[in-house]
């Protein structure tokens, strides 16, 4: 069979280090960018990790927020990793800033060498907008 298109991510188990309120970690995988994972406030580092069932060569994540107007424009400083077993995670992009822009839909595109995961987490240290870690849309691809 072929591998899957598309978000692998989609509909797959989310966990997260923590929520807060009612913006669970599912929110994220749900295909749906007005649903959104929020971690605790004033607790970072936060994390937010899929499991894709089984590996997968991956080389992009895909990260939204909201596209509302009412998302204003933040930058989150998160980094990349991957695990083929859910205990033991290498760094697939090195911590960064990346900034969601509602001009251009409050969507960030990170790129990496590919690899062979079956676990993706992202790992929040900071926030310019507001002291948690935010998203609505954890898409991982293939290419």
């Amino acid at each position: 069979t072929p591998p899957p298109a598309g978000n692998l991510a989609l509909g797959r188990p989310a966990a997260a280090t923590s929520h807060a309120d009612v913006y669970v970690a599912a929110n994220a995988v749900d295909g749906n960018p007005n649903t959104y994972w929020e971690s605790a406030n004033n607790a970072f580092p936060q994390s937010l990790t899929v499991d894709l069932g089984a590996n997968r060569t991956v080389s992009r994540v895909v990260l939204k927020l909201p596209p509302s107007s009412a998302w204003q424009t933040r930058t989150q400083t998160l980094s990349v990793l991957g695990s083929t077993n859910g205990s033991s995670f290498t760094t697939l992009k090195a911590s960064a800033g990346h900034t969601f822009n509602p001009a251009s839909g409050n969507t960030v595109t990170v790129t990496f060498a590919a690899t062979s995961q079956r676990y993706l987490r992202l790992t929040f240290t900071g926030n310019s907008s507001w002291p948690a870690g935010q998203l609505s849309e954890f898409e991982v691809h293939s290419s």
